[in-house]
């Protein structure tokens, strides 16, 4: 993609990372690939908002310089420090030696400590303003969204938020770059809870603070590091990313998500009995199997239903290891105010169950209902678990 001017002297040099196959080394994104968004404002004096990963960086200064001489860039605002944004910066240096490098204190700090870089670097306040030319940029710290040195860049005169990672959402553009260049943006919406639910989640709190800053700054595009530039109605993400971190706080939509896993079928003719159980009340459910389904794909359901069922069977006297890998996923990611049952099969002695109410307790779950039975179910035991799931059900429905 060339490069594309957003609003006057503002120009998009970002570029697509279609070969990646793990984001951070983690989060699955070889279907669906991401861009890394910068973006130049050309003025009396002119200034470069982020970069992108070193492994890019010949298609990055490409982009750039397509549409300025990298000698004459005067600033290059570092929004946060982690190598996908600023990987770039060494060799941008070397074609814009006396450039000078902006960022929050703890931003300077980590130059030196990833880059070694000290000389022409500016240490910069919250709020604090710079004047271009005719536009002004506004520098607002947003720490733990999701670094600590985190900020996002206002350009005034525009309303252009240019707001690193949040905001942001996985997904390679393709060909446009704006919300209104797609007539479906379910693909990018989808992409940036799965984003949210992996990168920023656990810094929900950090988020709603950070919201709170731009309440009386008009707001009339944001534009992210990965993901889509919202344009024609940036209330939208602004809102989402609102309501999924609210989560954190309160309890989430009405809904079930199916932790499931089983070695010999047991478990699961319990699971399908608790899954009737389920829908009698009318209640979604989103079933993921954990032997087989990467954790960055059951987040989004964790994070945004408001209960749990886990179907697993006892393995060496605890928790199904891949079901008790993604409870411990969710304890890392803070994954609050869920209502959760257990159904499981033992072979013998059993563990499973005290596994989950011991992680359950640390997650501040409060475990509705569970049980275990030994070897295949009985009769008993699927009218036991389809009452398991239609209670789970009701109390999912009855804190709406």
């Amino acid at each position: 993609m060339k490069p594309i001017e957003i609003r006057p002297g503002i120009y998009w040099v970002g570029v697509n990372d279609r070969v990646t196959d793990l984001f951070e080394g983690l989060w699955p994104i070889s279907q669906v690939g991401v861009s890394y968004n910068a973006y130049l404002v050309k003025d009396e004096k002119t200034a470069l908002i982020d970069l992108s990963k070193e492994m890019l960086s010949d298609d990055y200064l490409s982009q750039l310089s397509a549409v300025v001489d990298l000698a004459s860039v005067d600033y290059v605002v570092i929004n946060h420090m982690e190598p996908d944004h600023s990987g770039a910066l060494k060799r941008m240096l070397e074609f814009a030696p006396n450039a000078q490098i902006l960022g929050m204190p703890k931003a300077i700090d980590m130059l030196k400590d990833f880059y070694g870089l000290e000389e022409n670097t500016t240490r910069l306040s919250n709020n604090q303003e710079l004047s271009l030319g005719k536009y002004t940029l506004r520098f607002v710290y947003t720490p733990l969204v999701h670094w600590p040195e985190t900020m996002m860049t206002y350009l005034v005169e525009e309303g252009i938020l240019f707001s690193c990672d949040g905001f942001g959402g996985y997904g390679a553009l393709d060909g446009g770059v704006f919300d209104d260049d797609y007539a479906d943006l379910a693909f990018f919406e989808t992409e940036a809870l799965r984003y949210f639910s992996n990168i920023v989640a656990a810094f929900s709190k950090s988020v709603l603070s950070a919201l709170k800053k731009f309440v009386d700054m008009p707001i009339r595009m944001i534009a992210p590091s990965h993901g889509l530039i919202w344009r024609a109605d940036p209330a939208r993400i602004i809102d989402l990313y609102r309501t999924w971190s609210e989560y954190h706080l309160n309890p989430a939509e009405v809904g079930i998500t199916i932790l499931f896993g089983t070695m010999y079928r047991n478990t699961e003719h319990a699971l399908n009995a608790a899954l009737q159980g389920i829908a009698a009340q009318g209640v979604p459910v989103s079933v993921h199997d954990v032997r087989k389904t990467h954790v960055s794909y059951i987040l989004p359901d964790l994070w945004t239903q408001r209960g749990v069922l886990v179907a697993a069977p006892t393995y060496e006297g605890k928790l199904f290891p891949t079901a008790m890998d993604v409870l411990m996923m969710a304890d890392r990611k803070h994954i609050a105010n869920k209502t959760p049952a257990y159904l499981g099969s033992k072979a013998w002695s059993g563990g499973a169950q005290a596994d989950f109410a011991r992680i359950a307790e640390k997650l501040g779950w409060q475990v509705l209902n569970s049980m275990d039975f030994l070897g295949g179910p009985t009769q008993e035991d699927l009218v036991r678990a389809r009452e398991i799931g239609s209670q789970l059900a009701r109390a999912v429905k009855s804190t709406a």
